[in-house]
Parts: structure tokens; C-alpha cells; sequence
């Protein structure tokens, strides 16, 4: 594995010249210890599990739990790996702590050796974050000196772009090494931005891989809590693309749940827990599957002008009502607060096992020949949603069984749904060809058909934006020789 690689990966923390010695030993050692006990105890691992930025503990922690729930998973190998030693040694202290706590047969191995945790792997799980917060702040900050004003900013826009553009090649890696050490594994990728990664290892490589999000069972549980239903009496169809997909149908005991949801929305606690998309819902006619704050960045209706941002954005009472700039700030408290929680976290007595909402440990089970589960996947649309470029990728039912991954054909979406899906997906096009053949061009016409960015700022600005973001990263886009736009 290259340097560039090396340092790209999960926060840019440390690269492979700077971990000193004896941490990098040690991570080695955890694996070749770990190793050696599984022979010596003669234990016959059924599957191979790699976690490929590890460093990610909260996904990393709950995942495990996860997984190791499910009998045939409960003696698997959990194959850790991250750049940063110290992160990786608090995951897998965390990881066997949840084996202990139990009675796992599970191995856990750590290493700062990417092919080394790939090798012989199963499935492979994928938490990164290419760039730390040093340098994807920019992505925020300089849209926001144009007057753009953003939330997350990691899925798509000018801020969810420039995501893109950094962690594409660190994917791409990740993805010729499992050619070469695990070309049967399936990749389960979690980071963001979703769809633009899965386009690009799509087009670019051979690996089986699906892009996982938690956004459409957390919804499906809110709509369900706000009708007053249990979730085993809930049926849905939800189809589009990643952070932007629709219930097509929500039923309760196979009747439209729908006329319930829109009285329910006429309640003024459950309108203000999600304004935004609850004014999508209203005036669209199907509800959408990401947070308000969120959903406020894919569109022009709610943060091209303050008062809007005001009205729309800043006092919705739910997780993330769009607040500017909510998660980096986030980001950056953690920065300060992470060690603590962990160690908070390993020296509690009690350990909850209870699995989670998660999907990956579904997946893993069934194409392990436990049963098979349906989830919504990030997968290339092959006729899947007719009304949608071939070859996007789209977030649409999935079985997993033994077989692999299988997506179900979910047919046209009501042309308002499509037309708003079609304009995304038409700039993640031209940001993942960007970002695949070093065309600084094609990013240039990326955020300039965003619709936000579109709707606040002229085509001469937009480019005097896009080569300010070009000149902060310019360190960590290695694909292009030259920034000429």
C-alpha cells in the first residue's frame, strides 16, 4: 500500500512515516497473536469480517455487537484495520469487551496493514473519512462566504462534492485490494457521500459492493411512532437514490397508512419535529426518506434566502432541523471529547448486546446461508426505476440470501419525485466523471447544476467558488494534474 493511500484514509490523522515504531509493531503483533490463538484453540472460523476504518467506533462498536448476535457469525474473525493506533487499539478493546461480555468464540484481530486485514475476508465493511476535519471544513466554510448556507454537507452540493472528490481514490484502493485479496468478499460501504462512491467503485472496479444507510428504517420507525403503530404491522416500498428516496407505499395491516400520516402532520408537535419534510410531503405527496436539515441542502425550496432558512430550517424540533453547519461543529467537538466517552464506555460494568437497527449484520448472515432479509441498497439501476438514468445508482429493495445481494425492481416513480431525483443524479454524474478522469471541468458543471447552489449564486461565481475549494485541496486530490476551469 502506497503512502498517498496510507494517508488518505480515515481523517488523514497520521500517515505511515509518522506512527512511531512501536505503536505500528503493536498492531501487528494484536494480529499475530490473535491468529495464533485461533490455531492453537483449533477454532474454526466461519466467516471473515474486515472493518476498513475502524477508527469509526460508534459504527464500528455497534456493528460487532451486531453481527457476533447471530449464530453463525458468533466464532467470525473481526478484522480491524485503521491508519491512527490509537483509535484502532480503543476499537478493538471495544470489540472484545462485546465478545467477553458474550461468550463469543469471535477472534479479533487490529493492523495497520489494509491488505493484511483484507486477505481471505468475507464481507468488508467500510467507515472512512478521507480528509480529517481540518480539511473538509473548507467545504462548509468557503460555500459559506458565497452565501451557501450548509448543514451536513457530506452527500452532495459543492461540500458533499469535494467529499467525493477526496475519498473516490481512497475507495478505488480499497477496492484493487479486494480484487487481489478477497475478489469474492461483498462490500458494505457506509460512508458518505453514498451514491457517488458506489457510482465510482461501480463503474471503476469488480467488486460486488451496496451502499448502506440507516435513513429509511429510522423513517419508516418515525412514521410508524407518529401513527401510533407497531412496526410489525408496517409494510413499505421505498425507491430512489440515497438521501432522497420515497415511500411509494406505506401500509398498516396492508390498508394505506398514508391518509393517517397526513392528519398525523396536521398536528402541530409532529409538523415542527420535521418542517422540511413535512412541507415536502404536503406538497409532493409522499414523504422522503432523509432528515429535515438534510433534505434542506438537495433542493431550492428552503435555504437559498435567511428568511426561508429562518422559517424552515431553525425551528424544527427533530434530530437535525437544519441548523448551519450542525455536524462539523459536531465533528469538532468530538475531536475534544472521544477519548473520554470511550474509556466512560469500556469501564461500564454492564454491556448491552441487544442487535440493533443496522442492516449490515442482516446481509453478512443471509449470503452466509443464514436467512435471507430484504434492506434498501445503493445499487447500478438496470431498468430498476425505469424513469431514471441506466447505470445510476439508486437506493431500492434488496434480498440477501446465499446467493449474494439481489435487487427488486421497484418501476417508475411519480414523475415530481423523478424530476427531483433526475437533476441530483445528473450532477453526481458529472462529479464522479470528474473525479475518475481528473476533469476539473466536469466538477465545475457538478456544482453548478446543484439546485441550491444554482438558485443562490450566478455561473461566474459558482466558478470563482469552485476554484477556491479547488486551491484547499489541492493536497488531497492526487487525480488531478491541473485545476484549469
Amino acid at each position: 500500500m502506497d503512502k498517498l493511500t496510507h494517508g488518505r484514509l480515515l481523517g488523514t490523522r497520521l500517515n505511515e512515516e509518522r506512527l512511531e515504531p512501536e505503536l505500528a509493531g503493536t498492531c501487528s503483533l494484536w494480529a499475530n497473536h490473535a491468529e495464533e490463538e485461533a490455531a492453537t484453540q483449533g477454532v474454526g472460523l466461519m466467516a471473515k469480517i474486515a472493518f476498513i476504518g475502524a477508527g469509526s467506533l460508534g459504527f464500528t462498536r455497534n456493528l460487532v455487537r451486531d453481527i457476533l448476535t447471530f449464530p453463525r457469525l458468533a466464532d467470525a474473525q473481526i478484522a480491524l484495520m485503521d491508519i491512527d493506533p490509537e483509535r484502532l487499539d480503543s476499537a478493538q478493546r471495544a470489540c472484545e469487551k462485546i465478545v467477553q461480555a458474550g461468550h463469543y468464540r469471535a477472534i479479533v484481530t487490529a493492523t495497520l496493514d489494509r491488505r493484511r486485514a483484507l486477505e481471505g475476508a468475507d464481507a468488508v465493511l467500510c467507515t472512512i473519512l478521507a480528509g480529517g476535519v481540518d480539511v473538509w471544513r473548507h467545504d462548509i466554510e468557503i460555500p459559506a462566504q458565497f452565501g451557501i448556507d450548509i448543514n451536513v454537507g457530506d452527500t452532495r452540493g459543492p461540500s458533499g462534492i469535494f467529499r467525493a472528490l477526496r475519498t473516490i481514490p481512497v475507495m478505488l484502493d480499497i477496492c484493487h485490494d479486494m480484487q487481489a485479496c478477497c475478489p469474492e468478499a461483498l462490500l458494505l460501504n457506509y460512508t458518505n457521500p453514498m451514491s457517488m462512491l458506489c457510482r465510482a467503485i461501480q463503474r471503476a472496479t469488480r467488486v460486488k459492493a451496496t451502499g448502506l444507510c440507516h435513513s429509511v428504517q429510522g423513517t419508516a420507525k418515525m412514521l410508524a411512532r407518529w401513527i401510533e403503530a407497531p412496526m410489525d404491522e408496517i409494510d413499505f416500498v421505498c425507491a430512489g437514490i440515497n438521501h432522497q428516496a420515497w415511500y411509494l407505499r406505506f401500509e398498516r395491516n396492508g390498508k394505506d397508512a398514508y391518509p393517517d400520516i397526513r392528519a398525523a402532520v396536521k398536528r402541530p408537535e409532529i409538523y415542527n419535529e420535521e418542517i422540511v419534510r413535512n412541507e415536502m410531503f404536503l406538497h409532493l405527496g409522499y414523504y422522503v426518506t432523509e432528515s429535515s436539515g438534510h433534505n434542506s441542502e438537495y433542493n431550492w425550496w428552503f435555504r437559498k434566502r435567511p428568511d426561508l432558512i429562518e422559517k424552515y430550517c431553525a425551528r424544527g424540533t427533530g434530530w437535525n432541523p437544519g441548523r448551519h453547519r450542525y455536524i462539523l461543529d459536531e465533528y469538532l467537538r468530538r475531536e475534544d471529547t472521544w477519548k473520554k466517552e470511550v474509556e466512560d464506555w469500556l469501564n461500564e460494568e454492564e454491556v448491552s448486546l441487544a442487535r440493533g437497527h443496522e442492516y449490515a449484520a442482516y446481509i453478512i448472515n443471509a449470503i452466509m446461508g443464514g436467512e435471507p432479509c430484504e434492506f434498501n441498497g445503493n445499487v447500478p439501476n438496470t431498468g430498476l426505476i425505469p424513469n431514471l438514468p441506466d447505470g445510476a445508482c439508486v437506493e431500492v429493495p434488496v434480498v440477501a440470501n446465499r446467493r449474494g445481494i439481489n435487487p427488486i425492481h421497484a418501476g417508475p416513480l411519480p414523475p415530481q419525485l423523478a424530476a427531483l431525483n433526475n437533476i441530483t443524479i445528473a450532477s453526481e454524474e458529472m462529479a464522479v466523471e470528474g473525479a475518475l478522469t481528473g476533469d476539473p471541468q466536469q466538477v465545475y458543471y457538478a456544482i453548478a447544476y446543484d439546485p441550491l447552489t444554482a438558485a443562490v449564486l450566478s455561473l461566474a461565481e459558482i466558478k470563482d467558488m469552485t476554484r477556491l475549494l479547488f486551491d484547499k485541496n489541492r493536497d488531497h486530490l492526487p487525480q488531478f494534474a491541473t485545476v484549469r476551469i
